[in-house]
């Protein structure tokens, strides 16, 4: 699956609860080290989840304070690292979208 192909629902998402596609892009960034422009290229050259996260500059050290639960599964127990990170991605939404201030949402 590509991760374009999920964007746009991450940001139809937050939308619709009043936010912006630009606190998306700030808690993807985050979570993945990736520039605005390098995140807008993985966009338009549609890798997949996997590319995206191998190819991240750098997963944030703090990404393992990301916990809870998505679709009923706590995300600090998924075995599959490349899942962890999807839901981990999953997560920083949902919170965006509940209108969470941004300095939690980013664990600082």
């Amino acid at each position: 699956m590509s991760f374009a192909s999920v964007y746009p629902h991450y940001v139809a998402k937050i939308e619709r609860k009043g936010q912006q596609r630009s606190d998306v892009d700030l808690v993807i960034r985050w979570l993945t080290g990736y520039s605005q422009e390098q995140l807008e290229k993985a966009i338009s050259d549609e890798v997949t989840f996997e590319q995206f996260f191998d190819d991240a500059p750098a997963l944030n050290p703090n990404a393992s304070l990301i916990t809870g639960l998505i679709c009923g599964i706590r995300v600090e127990e998924i075995e599959d690292p490349l899942m962890q990170k999807i839901r981990y991605m999953d997560k920083l939404v949902d919170e965006v979208g509940r209108g969470k201030k941004m300095t939690s949402i980013l664990r600082s």
